[in-house]
């Protein structure tokens, strides 16, 4: 049922939530969350599809909390990525932490003690990676014996990363009887297969056509030869000032890129897996504090980044899979706000392209080059060239007012007498 105008109020949320959200200023519900926290309050399972950053950790996490408030039974939300499960246990601390509703976050990178630390606390709502949820069951340290509620987030991407042998170890860990919800932005056939194992007549909530691109987002493609990006990532950079997201494929090209970045004067960090987890921490904070200007990842972070008012996204290589196109540019344009997304592709990678156009039903526009800058290394060797004329005399050519010059006459030497 909508509740339209009404905001959270009519959805069946106590006051003290509510109280709560207003003091953090979330007073209207994102489509998403008015369809889903209904449905999710009434412990109906469900499949929630909408695009990358409409509000879906709220969707699930109010019903969540209100769960918890009940006395219910513990829940587990399990997400793909360390940064995610940071970003989704921070949002639940927000919302529970002044009504006494305990969270713990377990991801790998951080030292197991403190997770064990909050697990013996008795959590009612444990969020983590599947690789860490299962070390700490495979060590007894905890239980999900009386687990009453099992949220996917990002279920297509979990399964892209190779986590469907883990999922199917937490699922057969877990009791049968409970709740059950998946969320995603897109939802391919492989997660309806899962669904249709693991969930009870489950309600389907489709906000957007799976595959259906932010609207707020305005696209560019450039075709470029590979080794022209840099260039035209330098002129990009210069041409827009706000903050900016640059995807690459690779881990060891995200390294080399933000050096390059770093090199053109802007101030840069770098997220990706040969990075630690207080590596990638501090490159987010920083990236939302403004002390970095330009954010280099991986698709590691494709659906981590929870940072408003990115300018642009750049796809300086095309992603692996088309679905990934969606979660990439899903980094701006949120809440409402616009944003812009550019892509260099090869000319060989015209298909791809295409691939991408057919999933989310968008024509990319093409744009011309520009005028590039000159290359870094003949710039330099231009600055080389000027600074040894500087600092060379013209010996060709005398002083004005003077003559030319004569060597100076050679001293004899003489051996001292003794």
């Amino acid at each position: 049922m909508i509740n339209a105008g009404k905001g959270f109020h009519g959805m069946g949320i106590a006051p003290g939530i509510l109280d709560i959200l207003e003091k953090m200023k979330i007073t209207v519900p994102t489509p998403i969350q008015e369809r889903s926290i209904p449905v999710a309050m009434e412990k109906n399972d469900m499949m929630g599809i909408a695009q990358t950053g409409t509000g879906k950790t709220l969707a699930f996490g109010i019903p969540l909390v209100q769960h918890a408030l009940q006395g219910a039974g513990l829940a587990l939300v399990v997400v793909p990525t360390r940064e995610l499960a940071l970003q989704v246990g921070e949002t639940l601390f927000k919302i529970g932490a002044k009504l006494n509703i305990r969270t713990a976050t377990l991801i790998g990178g951080e030292v197991m003690w403190r997770q064990i630390k909050d697990l013996r606390r008795g959590p009612h709502i444990v969020v983590g990676t599947p690789g860490r949820i299962i070390d700490h069951m495979e060590q007894k340290n905890v239980s999900f014996a009386k687990l009453e509620t099992l949220v996917l987030d990002e279920a297509d991407r979990m399964l892209d990363m190779g986590f469907a042998p883990q999922l199917n170890r937490i699922l057969a860990a877990i009791p049968h009887k409970r709740q059950t919800m998946f969320f995603s932005a897109t939802m391919p056939q492989e997660i309806v297969k899962m669904a249709s194992r693991f969930l009870r007549l489950p309600v389907r909530i489709e906000i957007a056509r799976a595959g259906t691109a932010a609207e707020n987002v305005t696209h560019e493609i450039f075709f470029v030869p590979q080794e022209e990006k840099p260039r035209l990532l330098e002129k990009i950079l210069y041409d827009y000032k706000g903050s900016v997201l640059v995807f690459l494929k690779m881990k060891h090209s995200a390294k080399r890129i933000a050096t390059q970045v770093r090199a053109m004067g802007h101030t840069a960090a770098e997220i990706h897996s040969n990075r630690t987890l207080n590596q990638r921490r501090e490159a987010l904070d920083g990236f939302k504090a403004g002390r970095y200007r330009v954010l280099v990842a991986t698709d590691i972070a494709a659906r981590g980044i929870d940072v408003s008012n990115i300018e642009l996204i750049i796809n300086y290589d095309l992603p692996s899979a088309p679905e990934d196109y969606v979660h990439r540019i899903g980094r701006t344009g949120r809440a409402g706000r616009s944003g812009h997304a550019i892509s260099f592709a090869r000319p060989n990678e015209r298909r791809d392209v295409q691939t991408i156009e057919r999933l989310t039903h968008l024509s990319l526009p093409i744009s011309r080059l520009p005028e590039l800058p000159p290359r870094r290394m003949e710039r330099t060797s231009e600055r080389a060239e000027r600074a040894v004329k500087s600092r060379t005399p013209d010996r060709g050519r005398a002083p004005a007012g003077r003559g030319p010059r004569r060597p100076a006459p050679r001293k004899s030497f003489r051996p001292r007498g003794r």
